[in-house]
């Protein structure tokens, strides 16, 4: 008797196991479509979330990165395309970059769509996650959030460091490997450094555009360089820091996998003057 109560209980956990994160993902789902819903009948546009962040599978908790994709393109060309062409378009995205390819159709689709394009950054969008804010008539960043350099990656090199080789060594002592690399890099520099001028000449001038394309592209930075709220404004482009508190609360809904302990702890509440002068009540930690 005790054996049969022991089998159904595990059966019961099983299937519990099984469905539980199911049902978290799909009530997960339904609160984020409510924000959208919600930020979109706040400002009259359509919103659409072009966000990465590890996430984890069924019970067994795999996790997988997230980058810019094919797919990720395609989904927003079709959510672009079932817009009214005099609607404004609100694009959040947070992400590390992706396929050169896709940011690349993703840009172009809101640099000819006739509303105005709105980009949101609440914590970074780099490499081709820049290249699509570029695209943008305007684009709103939290005070702390960044964008990166778009320096074009081949074989996990950058292609002006593959370029600078020809430089230091005499060609008959680079192998021929190396030299196909570095004829592949000088092509793909000069198309990126083409595509970003092309975004950019209409908001800041061919001359102003050409320049900040060479700045953004040539290797000036390491790849993973942030590029600040200050410097892009310095840079001549339209940066907004009036973050709808609504993207916030957008963002809390694609949190992080949980882990045994938490890098990071605080108590997720706003803080009046009066209990700051008593002293601060958050806490964190930082593994």
């Amino acid at each position: 008797m005790m054996s049969s109560f022991i089998f159904e209980l595990f059966w019961i956990i099983f299937i519990l196991s099984m469905f539980i994160p199911f049902w978290r993902a799909y009530s997960q789902r339904v609160a984020r479509e409510a924000l959208i819903r919600q930020l979109e009948e706040k400002r009259k546009s359509r919103v659409i979330t072009l966000i990465h962040r590890q996430e984890s599978m069924s019970f067994f908790g795999l996790t997988f990165g997230r980058y810019i994709t094919i797919e990720d393109s395609e989904e927003i060309l079709r959510a672009i395309q079932l817009t009214p062409s005099d609607m404004p378009i609100d694009l959040i995205i947070h992400t590390p970059g992706g396929l050169v390819l896709a940011a690349e159709q993703i840009a172009r689709a809101l640099i000819k769509h006739k509303g105005k394009v709105t980009v949101f950054v609440p914590h970074y969008a780099m490499s081709g996650g820049t290249m699509i804010a570029l695209a943008a008539d305007e684009i709103v960043m939290d005070s702390n959030a960044v964008l990166g350099p778009l320096d074009p990656q081949l074989g996990g090199y950058p292609a002006p460091s593959i370029l600078s080789v020809l430089e230091k060594k005499d060609i008959n002592q680079i192998d021929d490997q190396t030299l196909i690399l570095a004829d592949m890099a000088r092509k793909a520099l000069d198309q990126v450094k083409d595509f970003v001028t092309c975004l950019l000449k209409e908001k800041i001038g061919e001359e102003k555009a050409k320049e900040l394309a060479e700045t953004l592209c040539s290797g000036k930075w390491t790849h993973d360089y942030p590029i600040t709220v200050d410097m892009l404004k310095q840079m001549g482009l339209p940066v907004s820091e009036n973050m709808p508190q609504e993207v916030y609360e957008l963002m809390n809904l694609y949190r992080q996998t949980e882990q045994r302990r938490p890098s990071v702890q605080y108590i997720p509440v706003p803080y009046r003057s009066s209990e700051r002068s008593a002293g601060r009540g958050a806490s964190s930690e930082v593994s």
